[in-house]
């Protein structure tokens, strides 16, 4: 299971650094995220509805490029942020449990780009996913590429971190959730593995695909009916496909 509780406390130069309109916004909005600082141009400002106890530094363009990673687009708007709470999978579990929600999960097994899982957050978020689950050693942590990528998602979807994907595997089952392990060499499709009951798609990282121990705790693997011509997709695009098949399931 995951942790709960408020991560340790990071000095100033540790804390994410969130960028661009999206992400910035997200997080203002956010009761649960604490923002510590704002670096912000006029312009920036203007499209936002920035808090009096935030405190606001005004900058130009150039510096506040100086405090993001090189070309970032920051559309005017920095902040620096305190990682979000830590989730219970336990308590994510409960909050799916009522009569009828029929919410997917999305596990990830070592997806570790920043950018794949930012775009599989939006994607949750888009398809009105219960949340994501990875495992705390190999998954990205919070940072401005991902939270950009995520386009405001990371402040609304519920992300558990767990020590061990094996045993939140099996508590998923325990909740109810068919658990479909996205593989290329599966016989079955996807929609014909979806069925009627709670889902819990599994992803693994590109290339390396899931783990051994991790695909013998689905139920069932199924792939995606792709043209022959190409192996694979990325997995955030396989994500967003996988997702949508479990909305559109009749």
């Amino acid at each position: 299971m995951a942790r709960r509780g408020h991560r340790p406390s990071q000095a100033p130069g540790n804390r994410p650094r969130l960028w661009g309109r999206h992400a910035v916004g997200a997080a203002l909005v956010n009761p649960d995220r604490v923002v510590r600082k704002l670096w912000v141009t006029r312009e920036g400002a203007a499209s936002l509805n920035i808090p009096d106890s935030i405190p606001t530094t005004y900058a130009d363009v150039a510096d506040l490029g100086r405090l993001v990673p090189s070309d970032a687009p920051h559309q005017g708007l920095v902040a620096e942020v305190d990682p979000l709470e830590d989730i219970w999978l336990g308590d994510l579990l409960q909050q799916g449990a009522g009569e009828g929600d029929q919410r997917p999960l999305l596990v990830l097994d070592q997806v570790t780009d920043p950018h794949n899982v930012g775009a599989i957050l939006r994607s949750a978020a888009a398809f009105d996913a219960l949340g994501i689950v990875t495992q705390d050693r190999h998954a990205p942590p919070e940072s401005g590429a991902l939270a950009r990528a995520a386009s405001g998602a990371l402040e609304i979807v519920p992300w558990v971190r767990v020590v061990n994907l094996s045993r939140a595997l099996d508590e998923i089952a325990e909740a109810g959730f068919w658990r479909i392990g996205l593989a290329g060499e599966a016989t079955d499709t996807l929609a014909q593995a979806i069925g009627k009951a709670r889902v819990a798609l599994v992803l693994g990282a590109e290339g390396e695909g899931m783990r051994h121990n991790t695909a013998q705790h689905c139920d069932q693997l199924a792939r995606l009916p792709i043209s022959e011509r190409m192996e694979s997709l990325n997995v955030s695009n396989a994500a967003a496909i996988a997702l949508y098949a479990v909305a559109a399931r009749g």
